[in-house]
């Protein structure tokens, strides 16, 4: 059983690929071993996280995820603590691996309820796991508010019941304190609503192999610090462009600017679109202001649309043919949404593979897409694959557990960040970040992936006691940023 943080490359699954996981290990081993090692490794769990509790109450519901939690009540009761069990199945319908599993939990002693105990310890939650087929009703519905309502904390076995294992999808959900994932590690755990349901999440394989079956996505690693060269110079890492900053929104270009030269680019050109912007950047004189149709896009490294506004449709029919490689975020993906000329533009540079990186939050990738947000929301990581395809573009969809595609069709989540990022500013940073990252020469997954985990882990070490601003967290350097 292992704890997962993040720093590793973990492959996730999709239910499909485990369905054929569990029936290859189900034909080759004894009938109703991957059901007694599933709850063997949740009791051991539950009694590790609350070794003082005395009552447990199992809340199980009709098919197998429900025998993985008699198997565990059953271990509970041999271990001298008080499981109680709640059912919601039926013994002419349930599951031979079920029914095999109530049997041993009723033969050893376990007690068995019609209600939740009036006070528990510590829950687990056997309800659904990948058996959620729509949104759960009545009695299931009654147990999940019940189990959320409970000043206890609740160990959730393989999934959050109610949670999308592919997704993170979740309209009525267990809100767990810990999830451990049994045989294969599925998407939605860290995506979506996925995040705040599962807690933290553990894994355990139950000794079967999950190489068999293509991963869907990859809970991305840390990017490994690259030492800089002492026979190095400026122009070795790059030169980044920022053309954004309509008349008002100088902030946000000069947040993407600043970021980038704090990440590690040579150069740093600012173009801010406001005709009365000032000559230089007072408190990042480094930073070199030019006009942007004065810059030499074909050997630039560009990030646009930071607080671009209007001001940004008019200079991005050049930009998208010329930039050497490019990030588009906010007002730029706004512009490109609305018009079908800058999406053709922006179809031809992935035709002619220069690197792009597209960086919509939910309601611009819906934008683009022509859906509603929650319909983005609602798949997160499709949504992400469908823009990196029409867009020949790695598109890097912002929120809890980022995912990042790629036009040919690799997916990847960011297992980093938390909710302080979710104020003004902190996108431009992410976009100055990943044109530095292109600008020393990462691919363009690469270079979106490593940003995003930076800076998100940028934020989960960020000190209790100070305020983070996209000010401040433009001006860090993370662990991966070469020295």
């Amino acid at each position: 059983m292992q704890r997962i943080v993040p720093g590793r490359a973990w492959p996730l699954h999709d239910v499909a690929a485990i369905r054929r996981l569990e029936q290859r290990a189900a034909a080759a081993l004894p009938p109703h071993t991957l059901m007694q090692r599933a709850g063997l490794a949740c009791a051991r769990l539950a009694l590790a996280l609350a070794p003082h509790a005395r009552t447990f109450w199992i809340a199980c519901g009709p098919g197998n995820n429900g025998g993985d939690g008699f198997e565990a009540a059953l271990h509970l009761q041999q271990w001298g603590k008080e499981p109680v069990v709640t059912w919601l199945g039926d013994e002419a319908k349930a599951p031979a691996d079920a029914l095999a599993s109530l049997q041993r939990a009723r033969a050893a002693g376990v007690r068995f309820a019609t209600e939740a105990p009036p006070d528990w310890d510590f829950a687990l939650d056997a309800l659904l796991g990948l058996g959620a087929a729509r949104a759960p009703t009545g009695a299931l519905l009654a147990h999940i508010e019940a189990l959320n309502a409970g000043s206890a904390r609740v160990l959730a076995i393989d999934l959050p019941s109610g949670l999308d294992a592919d997704s993170g999808r979740s309209e009525a959900c267990v809100q767990a304190a810990h999830t451990l994932c049994l045989l294969a590690l599925k998407p939605g755990l860290f995506t979506g609503g996925g995040r705040d349901a599962a807690g933290q999440v553990w894994f355990d394989d139950l000794q079967v192999a999950s190489d068999a079956e293509a991963s869907s996505a990859v809970l991305s690693a840390a990017p490994m610090r690259q030492p800089r060269r002492h026979a190095s110079h400026k122009g070795s890492y790059g030169d980044v462009a920022v053309i954004c900053g309509a008349p008002g929104m100088a902030g946000a270009a000069l947040l993407a600017a600043r970021a980038a030269l704090h990440h590690g680019a040579g150069r740093v050109y600012a173009a801010l679109l406001d005709p009365q912007a000032p000559p230089l950047d007072p408190d990042q004189p480094d930073l070199m202001l030019r006009a942007w149709d004065a810059l030499d896009l074909r050997a630039l490294h560009v990030a646009c649309g930071c607080g671009g506004g209007d001001a940004v449709r008019p200079v991005l029919p050049r930009v998208l043919s010329a930039a050497r490689t490019l990030v588009l975020d906010a007002d730029a993906l706004n512009a490109i949404a609305g018009d079908p000329q800058l999406q053709a533009l922006l179809q031809a540079r992935g035709r002619r593979q220069a690197a792009t990186v597209l960086t919509p939050h939910p309601l611009e990738a819906a934008r683009l897409l022509g859906k509603k947000t929650s319909e983005v929301q609602d798949d997160r990581l499709a949504a992400a694959r469908e823009l990196a395809l029409r867009f020949g573009a790695v598109t890097l969809l912002k929120g809890s557990g980022t995912v990042i595609a790629a036009p040919q069709g690799e997916v990847r989540i960011n297992p980093t960040g938390n909710a302080r990022l979710a104020i003004a500013g902190t996108g431009d940073v992410l976009a100055g970040w990943v044109a530095a990252r292109l600008a020393a020469g990462e691919p363009a997954l690469d270079a979106a992936s490593h940003a995003a985990y930076l800076h998100g882990l940028a934020a989960d070490q960020w000190p209790e006691d100070q305020p983070l601003t996209a000010g401040s967290l433009a001006r860090t350097r993370p662990a991966g940023v070469p020295d």
